[in-house]
């Protein structure tokens, strides 16, 4: 089982630059999208044949939403995680199968000079638990642009950005916390070099020097680990300020 997430900074945006041609080429069982900035009926979905298709867009028009495409019917479908002071920005989508739950999310950024960090610390604590009582009945898969570069190899610059928004010592710990309560951050168990990014700033030619973060992840219950078989960032891939990341499941 093939499954791919993206940020692609604006759907609308991203059709333009060849995101129907990647999603015909890869051909994922599931495709889970952040950032979307639509409506599903602003988007002409000519493209997208032979998927179900679950949009969860914020209430502000051209901001944040998620989207998750997938060729098998889930058996439920949640859109947020149930609590109204986060659930107006279009942040998750939660698809239920008969054997795990699957969950795109679009963490809040704390934004210049940290000043949403003490909300992005509340989302984080109440994301965490809302997965852990997802897990309490199935194990959990969940993907997205989680806006945290966890530990310095996942930045190019980690001495210039301590403070910075995704690289605080809060969001940081934030996201150990994940990790502590059993999830797995995939890329991980097959790569422990730095140098691999799914976020570039447009400016200053970073993306081709490759002065990037890694932003986005595939992260999924302990006991899904002996199904996993392949987790890889796609960096080639162009279309978005961020690239898709992308996991394969036996």
């Amino acid at each position: 089982m093939q499954l791919v997430s993206w940020n692609v900074n604006g759907i609308r945006a991203c059709l333009g630059k060849g995101f129907s041609d990647f999603f015909a080429k890869v051909n994922a069982d599931i495709f889970c999208l952040q950032e979307t900035k639509a409506r599903e009926e602003q988007v002409d979905m000519a493209w997208m044949k032979g998927y179900k298709a679950y949009w969860n867009s914020a209430e502000k028009p051209g901001y944040s939403g998620t989207a998750v495409f997938t060729k098998k019917k889930p058996l439920d479908v949640q859109f947020g995680i149930g609590i109204e002071a986060h659930d107006t920005e279009g942040r998750v989508i939660t698809l239920k199968f008969k054997d795990y739950y699957l969950v795109t999310v679009y963490t809040p950024n704390s934004q210049n000079e940290l000043k949403r960090l003490p909300y992005r610390k509340r989302w984080d604590r109440d994301f965490l638990a809302y997965l852990k009582s997802l897990e309490q009945a199935l194990p959990v898969i969940f993907c997205g642009d989680l806006n945290v570069a966890h530990e310095e190899i996942d930045l190019a610059r980690p001495d210039a950005n301590h403070n910075s928004p995704g690289f605080s010592d809060d969001e940081r710990a934030g996201f150990s916390k994940f990790l502590k309560e059993g999830f797995i951050d995939t890329f991980r168990e097959f790569e422990k070099r730095g140098e691999h990014y799914s976020w570039w700033s447009y400016r200053a030619g970073a993306r081709a020097r490759n002065v990037g973060w890694r932003l986005d992840y595939w992260c999924l219950s302990d006991s899904l680990r002996p199904r996993l078989k392949d987790s890889r960032i796609l960096c080639d891939v162009m279309g978005s300020d961020h690239c898709p990341v992308i996991m394969n499941l036996d």
